[in-house]
């Protein structure tokens, strides 16, 4: 395997976690040169979760003479130490805790990831502490940072799928109080942006695949198990992870002064009975359906970030064959699933 992810070179199959891992991590080839132009070492924050470590790991590989900071609990076991293997820096810090978060070093570029989705409407006030609590701190800290900041498509109100979906420019209409703590980060983001010319992106990010957890991993245990698919949603934008991990480190050489935001995801909607008709192909079983496609959704259209990156890498085809062939194997699962399929807002 190369350095770099171009899609001539790669692999017809992904063998083992490992592989995956240093698949999702590898920088395209214009990541580098795109962080060369953003002065300072970067610090990410929340780096414990799916996609942290890949990320914070294709930033040290992109940006080899940068400093690159993880900050988490660090509750999974090894985490710290497979981090550090990659030459990334650790520093355990519980981000509500705001001496911990103040004692934490000035760092020029900041990402931003930690939050709260699974099991908000068990304990909504603690999502609401991580969403809009602690992004509010944090921005009040990093005021001198440039800050790139994940948030979630979930902002959006509902939208027609013949339309495309919504651009960057419609206002939030949040559902459900995940959806809504949600809206709450953006806003104070914005907020301390305003006031402290503090550059940065939203990062309205769609559904990223991994062959361990994502939308296409969904579909394909569901074909697989024979247990009905539902159908009310009948599109997703998915996205490689490791094109989004490209795309959202790439922001930080395009933030803006307020900041604002960027949808982030594949650059058509997938049809969810197309991809369960493929699982079905390839397993050779038919796939059952449950409910009636509806017309509308939380969609998005990734136009603005075509025009900054072009093409993800990695095609929808291929996130099939992969996720295919990982669960035809019995592969690892994180056992997450994304619930892309909600529609009440209830996570």
């Amino acid at each position: 395997m190369g350095d770099v992810l171009q899609a001539h070179d790669l692999p017809a199959t992904i063998a083992t976690e490992e592989s995956l891992e240093e698949l999702l991590s590898r920088p395209p080839v214009w990541l580098s040169g795109l962080l060369a132009q953003v002065p300072g070492d970067i610090m990410v924050l929340g780096v414990g979760g799916k996609v942290g470590p890949t990320l914070a790991r294709m930033a040290k590989r992109a940006a080899p003479g940068k400093r690159i900071i993880g900050v988490a609990r660090f509750s999974e076991k090894g985490l710290r130490e497979r981090l550090e293997s990659w030459g990334i820096e650790t520093i355990s810090c519980d981000l509500l805790d705001r001496e911990a978060l103040n004692a934490l070093p000035d760092t020029a570029n900041i990402i931003y990831m930690a939050g709260k989705k699974f099991g908000t409407d068990v304990d909504p006030s603690f999502s609401w502490a991580m969403n809009t609590h602690v992004p509010a701190m944090v921005a009040e800290r990093f005021h001198a940072a440039r800050i790139v900041a994940f948030s979630t498509l979930c902002v959006y109100p509902f939208a027609p799928i013949g339309g495309g979906g919504w651009s960057e420019d419609v206002q939030p209409g949040a559902t459900g109080d995940y959806a809504t703590s949600c809206t709450g980060r953006e806003r104070m983001f914005s907020y301390f942006s305003r006031r402290h010319n503090t550059p940065g992106r939203l990062i309205r990010l769609n559904y990223a695949i991994d062959m361990r957890y994502g939308v296409l991993h969904d579909i394909a245990r569901w074909v697989l198990d024979g247990t009905p698919i539902p159908i009310g949603t009948a599109y997703a934008s998915v996205i490689w992870q490791g094109d989004s991990n490209a795309q959202i480190l790439g922001a930080l050489a395009h933030v803006t002064t307020p900041t604002t935001p960027l949808n982030v995801g594949g650059p058509e909607h997938m049809s969810v009975r197309l991809a369960a008709e493929e699982f079905g192909r390839i397993f050779g079983k038919k796939p059952v359906y449950e409910g009636e496609e509806t017309a509308t959704g939380w969609y998005n259209t990734t136009l603005a970030a075509q025009r900054l990156y072009g093409y993800p890498t990695v095609s929808l085809a291929r996130m099939i064959d992969w996720v295919a062939d990982w669960m035809q194997r019995d592969m690892p699962s994180h056992h997450k699933p994304t619930h892309y399929e909600e529609r009440n807002g209830q996570f």
